[in-house]
């Protein structure tokens, strides 16, 4: 079997790699696992000062590795460079935060002395997608690198170019070999991965499905698991919202990286009262969306990963016009070579369309009108998903009311979802479990110790 590595603008292979064969797999969990009780005792300012090496290398090679990205899965060349930049900003967060988050903590109780260590758990499993390539592996590898646990990566199978280049970096910045190792299998390979003893905890981002089977997997080996997994984020415009800020950000939220994000806004739950204003902007928005090389600085659309996922938008695009949504825009795959989707708009979207009740995992936006605040939030809440939110509203106090009402792990007032590496990041419901970024990311994969003194 081989991993193939495509451009999906244009359906050119890029490069070929063989599947690790048992040997290869068995000897590459064995140099993990010798290394690892060295980086866990090296000391921890040496760790961070690794850390910073990467942030260097990031720095340097942002324009070769940021085409790599374009090339390989088809993101915008822009978004590439920002996906680069943002890699290098976990990086130096965790190598400038990393020492306090570890840092003993006193306790007081009965004891002459207690207090809370942070020690490594070992060796993290990382079952990692296609859509942001490097910035998911990143976001995972920082903290985990840091609090000294070591980490082996299973990336999707149509970016195995991001995944050694991946390990490259983390080599060339001097960190030991086996510290981090991009594991060449296939999804059917990684359930024994997750058996192996070697293996102490496993994260996943990737589709509600392959959440449920490894954590099944690792539930079966009592292994600790957090979870990233789909979204279907609503993104609330009340009547008294500033229309063109919020058309504006909803192109970004929707559009980004050709809808390809889990975290996207996807439901755009509008008021009546201004639904037809915000539509008609929205509209004009979306159609001047260029589609066209992603290595190109005017191309404004990115062609969708792969064409099977591409197909199976369509499906969902043409079930939901079936049962009586509104084509307003686009709806269609567009003609020519490369996987490319039209940025599209679907209006008066209703429950039981695959627009309601599924994730649309590429540039379609479901527009759903309600009559008030509170259909709103019990549309939004309505959902099996629970990743990310937006309300949008020219009263704050009134936007944060709402926010906590809605059952998500992020919420934002007047502003698009994102991830930061000083905010926790994480979902609620089907969209998973555990929490990545700042303090409570780094502290998943860590053995919080008490240690008491008599």
């Amino acid at each position: 079997m081989i991993l193939e590595s495509v451009n999906p603008a244009n359906g050119q292979r890029l490069a070929q790699f063989a599947v690790w064969d048992e040997q290869h797999l068995m000897a590459c969990l064995a140099q993990v696992e010798r290394v690892t009780p060295g980086w866990a005792a090296l000391p921890l300012i040496r760790r961070c000062e690794l850390l910073q090496r990467v942030v260097e290398i990031l720095a340097t090679r942002r324009e070769e590795l940021a085409r790599l990205i374009t090339l390989e899965m088809g993101k915008l060349i822009t978004e590439a460079r920002a996906e680069i930049a943002k890699c290098a900003l976990v990086c130096r967060y965790y190598a400038e935060q990393g020492p306090a988050m570890l840092a003993d903590e006193t306790v007081s109780s009965d004891a002459v002395r207690s207090y809370i260590a942070y020690q490594p758990l070992g060796t993290v499993l990382a079952v990692m997608p296609w859509n942001f390539p490097f910035w998911q592996v990143f976001r995972f590898a920082a903290p985990a690198l840091v609090a000294g646990n070591t980490a082996v990566l299973k990336h999707a199978a149509n970016v195995p170019q991001c995944a050694r280049a991946i390990e490259a970096v983390f080599h060339e910045a001097g960190l030991p070999t086996g510290v981090f190792s991009a594991l060449m299998i296939t999804a059917a390979q990684v359930r024994q991965v997750i058996e192996d003893p070697r293996i102490h905890a496993v994260t996943l981002t990737g589709s509600e499905q392959a959440g449920r089977q490894v954590a099944a997997a690792a539930g079966e080996c009592l292994k600790k698991t957090v979870l990233e997994l789909g979204g279907s984020d609503p993104f609330i415009v009340l009547a008294d919202a500033d229309l063109d800020a919020a058309v504006s950000q909803a192109v970004s939220a929707r559009f980004l990286n050709a809808g390809q994000s889990c975290i996207a806004a996807k439901r755009f739950i509008v008021v009546d009262e201004v639904a037809e204003a915000f539509l008609t902007r929205f509209q004009t928005a979306v159609a001047a969306l260029q589609a066209g090389d992603p290595l190109d600085e005017a191309t404004t659309l990115a062609p969708m990963a792969r064409p099977d996922l591409r197909a199976e938008l369509h499906r969902q695009v043409q079930a939901s016009i079936a049962a009586g949504a509104v084509v307003v825009t686009g709806c269609a795959p567009l003609p020519g070579e490369g996987a490319y989707y039209a940025a599209s708009i679907l209006d008066q979207v209703t429950a039981g369309m695959p627009a309601w009740e599924e994730e649309l995992f590429g540039p379609v936006a479901a527009i759903i009108r309600v009559a008030d605040e509170q259909e709103a939030v019990t549309v939004a809440n309505g959902s099996r998903f629970g990743l990310g939110a937006s309300v949008w509203t020219a009263d704050r106090a009134r936007g944060e009311q709402i926010a906590h009402q809605l059952q998500a792990g992020a919420v934002f007032v007047n502003g698009m979802v994102k991830s930061d590496p000083r905010l926790p990041f994480g979902g609620v419901k089907a969209s998973g479990y555990g929490r990545e970024l700042v303090r409570q990311g780094l502290h998943e994969f860590l053995n919080v110790k008490t240690v008491w003194i008599g």
